[in-house]
């Protein structure tokens, strides 16, 4: 349920009506809108009656959200969240951000490389794996905290932020140490516990939709974070698995518009993990930008032959640049379609 307070209700009034939820043994998480108020009501509901709240002065209206998802859900937020960065701000329809780096962090001389690249195309973030979660026990894992500290390294020679991916509760305080964005993959879209202990941090998390996750699974695993306070959440398009084997996954860029209609979130596209192969990755991004994606993640190399992982999705410098122009042409008349 929420409480949508009037235009121009005192901070009494408001404060009224948060003293009235919490004697119910209720919690409130408030959402300062530009016109409203909304305060939002967070347990069970169901005993109280809507007439409750609206006798009470400067209270416009009570709405109960029949979805599972409260505190992410648009009828809670009407407004777009921008989510900052440290200056670098995702969401809204001012800000398209790239992401781009290395699947895995290989040394302080490679991240760095791909940090001047990423640079120079235009991305503010740099993304790089330290913790790798592998499918075969076999296969490189990470260089841990020494990959942490050599992405901090690069990014802070550039100005950039960072974005790496945190794998279990006992690495949160050492990624979050290192890391702007705290990304959460795919494999753990549904790790509750982690989803609550990296919301409880208050750092912007970056959570990509499970292999075989679903819209609905997706919203309802962003609601653990932002039930814990954190406000910070960027929801990453990554493609699911089908049936279809051509691709590595297939990459639902409906999901895109979906979740801007559901949620007031931002969203992103991961188009080289939605395709897996290289030259699919330049015409998906393409395409994300198109369907309203708040920014993209991209995988980039200076030598993708010779990657320790995920070489045959990664662009090098000559095709991250071409296609860095070529998102700037579609981003630029995106905008002109929105100013329609």
């Amino acid at each position: 349920m929420i409480v949508i307070m009037k235009a121009g209700a005192t901070k009494t009034q408001v404060e009224n009506i948060i003293k009235r939820v919490q004697s119910e043994g209720l919690e409130v998480q408030i959402n300062q809108g530009k016109d409203h108020v909304v305060i939002g009501l967070l347990g069970d509901t169901r005993k109280l009656q809507d007439v409750a709240f609206n006798s009470y002065e400067g209270v416009e209206n009570t709405v109960r959200i029949s979805n599972t998802y409260k505190l992410t859900s648009r009828e809670f937020h009407p407004q777009d969240t921008v989510v900052d960065v440290n200056g670098v701000k995702i969401g809204g329809k001012e800000n398209f951000v790239t992401m781009a780096g290395p699947c895995s962090i290989e040394g302080l001389d490679q991240i760095r490389e791909c940090a001047r690249i990423a640079k120079a195309g235009g991305a503010q973030v740099l993304r790089g794996g330290a913790f790798k979660p592998r499918t075969s026990p076999y296969a490189f894992q990470g260089l841990e905290e020494e990959g942490l500290k050599y992405i901090r390294q690069a990014a802070d020679e550039l100005g950039m932020q960072v974005i790496t991916e945190v794998m279990d509760e006992g690495h949160i305080d050492i990624v979050a140490e290192y890391s702007d964005i705290l990304q959460i993959g795919a494999r753990n879209m549904q790790n509750f516990k982690l989803l609550t202990a990296v919301g409880k941090t208050g750092k912007p998390i970056g959570l990509k939709r499970g292999i075989s996750g679903t819209i609905d699974e997706w919203l309802n695993a962003a609601e653990y974070i932002a039930v814990e306070n954190n406000n910070n959440v960027i929801f990453i398009e990554r493609g699911i698995r089908t049936y279809e084997t051509a691709t590595r996954n297939t990459f639902d860029l409906s999901a895109v518009p979906l979740i801007k209609k559901l949620s007031h979130f931002p969203i992103i596209v991961d188009p080289s993990h939605g395709t897996g192969i290289w030259d699919l990755v330049a015409p998906m991004a393409r395409a994300g930008v198109a369907s309203g994606a708040d920014g993209m993640i991209v995988e980039i190399h200076p030598d993708p032959a010779n990657a320790w992982s995920d070489g045959p999705q990664s662009l090098n410098e000559k095709t991250y640049l071409k296609m860095m122009q070529e998102v700037k042409i579609i981003e630029k008349a995106m905008k002109e379609i929105d100013a329609l």
